[in-house]
């Protein structure tokens, strides 16, 4: 059995493969959190030690034990006003404005399965491959209800937290914040591994020490953001690649957020993560309900390499869906950065004839296919084919991508409009304005409310009308600003929180319901690139667009910081022309296709416009993406080098799980005289095989290429790249 209800100790153990998590009812019905690591058994909470710590309080059931305080206890899930004056996961104010929650245990059940959540992306698995945890909770004076659901595969070392707060009263209650987790460790040092960026350079990996005090990252954007991550590492100092202790948290939602790292006066640390409280103010009314999104939880014992490993298996397994979950996906072209604005029916089957030609399988028309678009400052919401510019039906368009042998694919942004639109104007109070004032424009549009289902409905049912008339094999959902003036000013009205959280279920209802019309249909995320990469949209789009950045040499970096918490398999990457648009720099053309192959492959330009030899380059990197596949989206992925620390060089693998070959990619980022020889280690191989690289023929012991290693070729000019493929003989 997974969880375990031990009767005589009071305590609920969850067991995965190497891992055990634990919390315990104490004498006063305070849920604890006891241990969260490597595999143990008993009871682990002869590990609190409990004090009179001086001007901690006490909670009155507690009489004269001043040793008792909820400010030092580790608990499972802390509320604010219970004497604990740490960062809380759950804070609610009463109807007459009064702050305070004390939650105690009322009962648990054990399921088999995996719960889902309503209206919410969750991990999920078959019903033998998990169990399922609910603890209740209950506050006796708000008559408040709390369930913690608590998922756990064991296979994955994998275990989900969710909350479902309900008020049970006659009178509404406020949710002043109300996180998804909460974890306390009792000692230690504790580093975050966060991943901040903006827009074009998402994801850098960023390793902060957890002082004294509060440590906070987050989004009040709406979505996820460029910005920050709703993915982070927790992990002690010492914890490097393929050493130490470090834990997982990965938020399955993709709005506003905040993840919170705190070290208390006994330096104890707690993390939090969930939807932002900043201006949340959820009020609930009489036997309303909140589910706070879910966070999967992993640990690894083994350094971030493992953690990096379990958490691409959990999300392509058993996040990620439909019918491209595990088959490849088609290499295709885009024209965005071909044409941009600039195209007509003619000029998109000119650049599908010539990438057909060379392998490519897909042609993806980007933006300005609909309405007036000839700009990005109209005609967003007006979903009807500007036959005109197209020169025929979309449904002519498509069949003539079709008879050249490629599929062909769609780019929308659904959730955004311009005021320059046919939309906009029969219904400008769709779109967050506050009446009176001047809204905050971005890339001049706005954004629709997509809380409301009538606004969900229309744009669903005009994309649909489109669908519906044309061979569409893939959708790229775009989202090309954050959230601004979303209006709580009338009497009755939302919070502002309530609104931006209901506007995510929004999100996610139109993907959902576009699935279930169209269960064949490969839908990528975007967000102006990378701004929405999570692992809640995940669980539509098994891809998304990595970033808008389509430098071969910035990806290094943005791709890398990806890999920690996402598989390579959900990335889109692209070459793109030279110099490139967004950094004006020049880089090899094979160097670019070696750094867009960890991913789902791609073009982005008009390969009517590059040399012979480079169409040549063009077949043979299509010939090998089809060759190594498997490994780039089934294969364990290694990182041989920190692309944040080393200047010099990038070098990446991937190794098939029962070691019979493996890819190893290298990509030189500066080029200096009589520099040092450098080497790589492989990883991932079986230390008695025989491997023949498969260009030199040379062979070598899998153990000699882990211990010894390789010496990095020198290849003489700027950014430029080999890969090597070992087989096992």
């Amino acid at each position: 059995m997974a969880i375990l209800w031990n009767e005589q100790d009071k305590t609920l153990t969850l067991h995965t493969k190497h891992t055990s998590y634990q919390m315990k009812v104490d004498k006063l019905g305070i849920l604890l959190h006891t241990y969260y690591g490597s595999s143990i058994q008993g009871d682990t909470s002869y590990a609190i030690v409990c004090q009179d710590r001086g001007f901690s309080g006490n909670p009155y059931d507690a009489e004269n034990d001043r040793t008792y305080s909820m400010d030092v206890l580790p608990q499972e899930y802390p509320c604010h006003g219970s004497g604990d004056y740490r960062t809380t996961a759950l804070s609610v104010t009463d109807h007459n404005n009064v702050s305070g929650c004390d939650l105690r245990y009322v009962g648990h059940t054990i399921q088999s399965g995996k719960y889902s959540l309503p209206n919410l992306p969750a991990v999920y698995a078959e019903e033998k491959n998990a169990q399922t945890l609910i603890v209740t909770l209950r506050d006796a004076w708000l008559n408040l209800q709390v369930e913690l659901y608590y998922g756990v595969l064991e296979d994955t070392d994998t275990i989900t937290r969710a909350a479902v707060i309900k008020n049970c009263g006659e009178q509404t209650v406020t949710l002043n914040s109300a996180y998804s987790s909460s974890v306390d460790f009792l000692n230690g040092k504790y580093d975050l591994l966060h991943f901040h960026g903006r827009h074009g350079a998402e994801r850098t990996k960023e390793r902060t020490h957890i002082d004294h005090g509060m440590f906070s990252i987050g989004s009040r954007r709406g979505t996820s953001s460029h910005q920050h991550n709703p993915f982070v590492i927790l992990s002690r100092s010492e914890t490097v690649e393929q050493f130490g202790e470090c834990w997982g948290f990965s938020l399955l939602y993709s709005g506003s957020f905040s993840c919170v790292a705190e070290q208390d006066q006994m330096n104890q640390t707690r993390l939090l993560l969930g939807v932002q409280p900043e201006r949340f103010n959820y009020t609930l009314c009489p036997q309303e309900s909140f589910v706070a999104p879910e966070v999967a939880m992993i640990y690894s014992e083994q350094g971030f390499e493992t953690l990096s490993h379990r958490y691409h298996e959990l999300i392509r397994s058993h996040v990620c869906r439909g019918s491209y979950q595990f088959s490849r996906r088609p290499i295709l072209i885009n024209n965005w950065e071909a044409t941009y604005f600039d195209f007509d029916g003619e000029k998109l089957i000119k650049i599908a004839k010539q990438a057909s030609e060379l392998g490519v399988e897909m042609m993806v028309l980007d933006d300005g296919w609909f309405g007036s678009r000839n700009s990005d400052n109209s005609g967003l919401g007006d979903w009807w084919v500007n036959e005109e510019k197209m020169q025929g039906s979309m449904k002519e368009v498509s069949e003539k991508i079709n008879a050249l042998g490629m599929k062909f694919g769609l780019w929308i942004e659904p959730e955004m409009v311009n005021e320059d639109s046919d939309l906009y104007r029969a219904h400008p109070d769709w779109a967050f304005t506050i009446p009176g004032k001047k809204p905050v424009r971005s890339r001049n549009q706005l954004v629709l409310d997509f809380s409301r289902k009538e606004v969900v409905d229309h744009i669903l049912d005009s994309i649909c009308k489109v669908l519906d008339n044309a061979n569409v094999a893939y959708i790229k959902m775009d989202m090309n600003r954050s959230i601004n003036d979303v209006c709580t000013a009338a009497q009755g009205m939302p919070s502002e929180g309530k609104i931006l959280y209901q506007y995510v279920l929004g999100v996610y209802s139109f993907m959902e319901r576009l699935l279930q019309r169209y269960p064949d249909l490969l839908l990528e995320g975007c967000s102006g690139g990378g701004g929405r990469f999570d692992a809640g949209m995940l669980y539509y789009c098994p891809q998304i667009w990595c970033s808008d950045n389509t430098d071969a040499i910035a990806r290094l970096h943005i791709q890398y910081g990806t890999s920690f918490g996402y598989p390579i398999s959900a990335v889109g990457s692209h070459v793109s022309t030279v110099p490139n648009h967004q950094t004006g720099r020049v880089v090899d053309f094979n160097t670019r296709g070696i750094v867009a192959m960890p991913g789902s492959f791609g073009y982005e330009l008009d390969l009517n416009l590059i040399s012979a030899e480079e169409k040549e380059q063009v077949k043979q990197q299509v010939e090998n993406y089809k060759k190594y596949w498997h490994l780039l989206h089934n294969g364990r992925y290694y990182r041989l080098t920190d692309c944040e620390q080393d200047s010099e060089k990038a070098v990446w693998m991937f190794a098939a799980k029962d070691g019979s070959e493996a890819l190893v990619q290298v990509v030189t980022c500066n080029t200096n005289c009589n520099s040092p020889i450098e080497y790589f280690r492989c990883r991932g191989l079986q230390p008695d095989a025989v491997y023949c690289e498969q260009e030199s023929g040379k062979e070598y012991y899998g153990s000699t290429l882990m211990n010894v290693g390789l010496p990095v070729r020198t290849i003489s000019g700027e950014y430029k790249a080999y890969q090597l493929h070992f087989v096992r003989k």
